[in-house]
C-alpha cells in the first residue's frame, strides 16, 4: 500500500514530528522497501509513502504538496510541462498561481494534501468519482488526515472511539459511507471534495460535479462512434505502465476492457476469473467465450469455503472500516493470481454499470414509475382503495401481484430502492438505538440521489450509485484486494473523459424501454459476443449463504462471531437467533448477506479493539 499522511498546527519538538510521522507513514506501507518521503517544522509534518510513479512530495520550504495516484491535466492546463518526473511540482505551481480552483483542471485518480506551514494552512482533496481515499479528523486546533482511517489514528492528538452512527450505517449499508467513518472524529472525503483549513476551521465544498444532458440534438451514431474511440483511449491509458493483465468476469464491462486491451495490443493478454462449484454463480460459461472470442490467456481459480473463511480474517484486518462487500474474496483470489504471473497493474471493468446504465433495477423501477401515469384520482379514489382490501397473503397470483406492485409503486425514488440488506429498529438494542439518528442511511441515499444535476429518475439513479455503490464498496472493495497483493488497479471506465461523455447520454439511450446499456451494446453488437451481450448481470458475488448452510467450518466460525457480537450492547440476541432461524429455514441467500456483515461488524472489532 501507498499513500500520504500528515498534520498542520500541532508541537514545536522536532524529534516528535519524526516518530510520529514514522507511526502514521506505518499505517500506509505494506513493504519496507517503500520509499518514504516527509517534511516537517512549524508545527506541521507532511508525508509521501510509496514509489515515485505512485506518490511523491514537493517542498520548497514554503510550500508543501504531497500527492498520491496518478493525475494528469486538461488539455487546457498549462502545469503538463512542470509535473515531471513528480506530478507535486505542478500542483503546487498551479497552487501558488490559481488557489484551489486549481483542481478543476486535475483529472485522473489521485489525492493531494498541500501545506503552507508558514500560515498554517493546508488543503485536501481527492479525485472527481472517489477511486481514492482521504480521511481527516480535526482534535482541538490541529487538522489531521491520512489515506485511511488508520494513519489518522495513529497521531497522538488522535482517539479511536467508535461511533454508533457509523456503525449503524455500515450494518444497513455494508460499508460506512463517506462523509462519516466509523470513527466518532474523522471524517472522509466524497468524490470532487476539497476542504480548505486554516485558523482552526474547515471549509469544505466541492471542485466538480457531473452535468448530464437529454441529448436532444444528438445523433446515436456520433455517439456510438465517439464511445468506440474513447474506449480505446483511455484502456491504453490505463495500460500505459508495467506488465498488465486484467479482471474477466464475462460480463460486457470486463469483456469489453480484455477484448479492447488485447486488439491494442496485438497479442494475447492475461486475463483472470473465478469460478464457483454453485449453479447460479458460476460465470466461467461467459468468461471462457470472451477468452475464446478475443484469444486471450486465461487464467480461472475455483473459490472454495475454506478460501471464504480464510477472507473473513483476510478482510477484518485489511480494511480500515468494517466492509460487508463478499465479493473481495474473489477479487483477492484473481489479484493474488495475477500478482503470482507478475503481473504489475489489472484492469478492471468497475464503474460501467454507473454510468451505462447496466443494473438491473434501472429497468425495474422505470416499470415502478410507469404507475404515476395513471390519473391520480383514479390511483387515490378507486386503485388504493381496492388493493388495500385485498389480504397480504392471498393465494391468488395475479391479485398478490398487483397488490406488491402498487405499494412498491406509492413509494417515491428513492426510497423505493432501500438496500434489501437493511435491518429493521428491531435488530437493534434499545440504548444503541438512542444514539443514532435512524434515518441517515436512507438521507444519504436521497442526498446522492437529488444531488444529481438531473431531473430524470435514470440520471439520477446512476448518480446514487456512483456516489455510494461505486466510491464506498465497489472501488474499495479492489483497491485494497489489489493492494494488499501488490498489483495496481486501474479502471477505464472511470476516466474522467468516459465518465464527462456518459453525461452527455440521453437517459433514452441509457435505459430504452427495459433494455440496459442500450448505447453500450448497440455500440459494441458487432465487438462483443453475442451471449455475452443478452446474458443477465452476475458479477463477483460468493456463495456464501449456501456454503453456510453446508460447510460445518463457516458455520461455526459465523456461530462463534454472531455469539460474540450480541455480548457488545449492538444488535438484540433474540434478532440473531432469529436470522440464524430464517437463514436455515427461509431464503439462505438474502439471510446469509445480513449474517455476513454482522460476522464482519464483530472480526473487525475484534481486530481494532485494544
Amino acid at each position: 500500500m501507498s499513500g500520504i499522511c500528515g498534520w498542520i498546527n500541532w508541537g514545536d519538538n522536532h524529534g516528535e514530528y519524526s516518530r510520529v510521522l514514522s507511526e502514521m507513514a506505518g499505517c500506509l506501507s505494506t513493504s519496507k522497501s517503500e520509499a518514504v518521503r516527509r517534511a516537517c517544522g512549524n508545527g506541521s509534518g507532511l508525508v509521501a509513502v510509496g514509489d515515485q510513479k505512485s506518490s511523491d512530495l514537493y517542498s520548497d520550504g514554503k510550500l508543501w504538496v504531497a500527492c498520491h495516484g496518478s493525475p494528469y491535466w486538461d488539455s487546457s492546463s498549462r502545469y503538463e510541462a512542470i509535473s515531471r518526473p513528480g506530478m507535486s511540482t505542478g500542483i503546487a505551481k498551479a497552487y501558488l498561481e490559481q488557489g484551489p480552483t486549481f483542481l478543476e483542471h486535475l483529472k485522473g485518480a489521485f489525492s493531494v494534501a498541500i501545506i503552507d506551514p508558514e500560515s498554517r494552512t493546508a488543503l485536501l482533496a481527492i479525485d472527481r468519482i472517489g477511486i481514492h481515499t482521504l480521511c481527516y479528523g480535526i482534535y482541538g486546533d490541529t487538522l489531521v488526515f491520512g489515506t485511511n482511517c488508520f494513519a489518522v489514528r495513529a497521531h497522538p492528538r488522535a482517539d479511536d472511539e467508535f461511533d454508533p452512527q457509523g456503525i449503524f450505517n455500515y450494518v444497513n449499508l455494508s460499508a460506512v459511507p463517506a462523509p462519516r467513518t466509523i470513527y466518532l472524529r474523522q471524517k472522509k472525503l466524497q468524490g470532487a471534495q476539497c476542504v480548505l483549513f486554516g485558523s482552526g476551521k474547515t471549509k469544505e465544498h466541492f471542485y466538480w460535479a457531473l452535468d448530464y444532458y437529454d441529448g436532444a440534438s444528438v445523433k446515436i451514431e456520433d455517439l456510438e462512434d465517439e464511445f468506440r474511440q474513447l474506449t480505446r483511449k483511455t484502456v491504453r491509458r490505463a495500460a500505459s505502465n508495467g506488465k498488465v493483465g486484467a479482471f474477466l468476469s464475462g460480463g460486457t464491462d470486463s469483456s469489453t476492457v480484455c477484448g479492447t486491451l488485447a486488439e491494442i495490443r496485438g497479442e494475447p493478454i492475461d486475463a483472470y476469473s473465478i469460478g464457483f462449484d454453485m449453479p447460479g454463480y458460476d460465470e466461467m460459461e461467459y468468461a471462457r467465450i470472451a477468452a475464446h472470442h478475443f484469444n486471450l490467456r486465461h487464467h480461472v481459480y475455483y473459490v472454495t469455503p475454506q478460501d471464504v473463511l480464510e477472507g473473513i480474517s483476510l478482510i477484518a484486518a485489511a480494511y480500515d472500516e468494517p466492509f460487508g462487500n463478499e465479493s473481495a474474496v474473489g477479487v483477492h483470489c484473481c489479484a493474488r493470481a495475477a500478482r503470482e504471473d507478475g503481473m504489475e497493474t489489472l484492469l478492471a471493468g468497475d464503474g460501467g454499470d454507473e454510468i451505462f446504465a447496466g443494473n438491473p433495477w434501472y429497468a425495474k423501477q422505470k416499470l415502478f414509475e410507469a404507475y404515476q401515469l395513471v390519473p391520480e384520482l383514479m390511483r387515490q379514489r378507486l386503485l388504493e382503495p381496492l388493493i388495500a382490501r385485498v389480504p397480504t397473503q392471498t393465494r391468488l397470483f395475479p391479485l398478490r401481484k398487483l397488490k406488491s406492485y402498487v405499494d412498491q409503486a406509492k413509494v417515491p425514488l428513492p426510497d423505493r430502492i432501500w438496500s434489501p440488506t437493511s435491518l429493521g429498529e428491531e435488530a437493534f438494542e434499545p440504548d444503541f438505538l438512542s444514539k443514532v439518528v435512524i434515518q441517515e442511511p436512507i438521507e444519504l441515499i436521497r442526498e446522492a440521489y437529488f444531488g444529481a444535476r438531473s431531473n430524470h429518475p435514470v440520471d439520477r439513479m446512476l448518480h446514487l450509485d456512483l456516489k455510494i455503490i461505486s466510491a464506498d464498496s465497489d472501488l474499495r472493495k479492489v483497491n485494497r484486494m489489489c493492494e494488499l497483493t501488490g498489483v495496481g488497479v486501474n479502471y477505464p471506465f472511470l476516466d474522467d473523459e468516459m465518465i464527462e461523455f456518459s453525461g452527455r447520454i440521453p437517459p433514452k439511450w441509457k435505459v430504452k424501454g427495459f433494455n440496459l446499456r442500450y448505447l453500450f451494446k448497440k455500440a459494441l453488437r458487432d465487438f462483443l459476443p453475442r451471449e455475452i451481450l443478452v446474458k443477465k448481470k452476475q458479477g463477483f458475488g460468493v456463495p456464501f449463504g449456501l456454503w453456510l448452510a453446508q460447510d460445518n467450518s463457516l458455520k461455526a466460525f459465523a456461530r462463534e462471531s454472531l455469539s460474540s457480537l450480541e455480548t457488545r450492547g449492538i444488535i438484540r440476541p433474540d434478532y440473531v437467533e432469529a436470522l440464524r432461524h430464517r437463514h436455515e429455514t427461509v431464503h439462505s441467500k438474502h439471510y446469509g448477506v445480513l449474517i455476513w456483515n454482522l460476522m464482519i461488524l464483530e472480526q473487525w472489532i475484534q481486530q481494532n479493539t485494544k
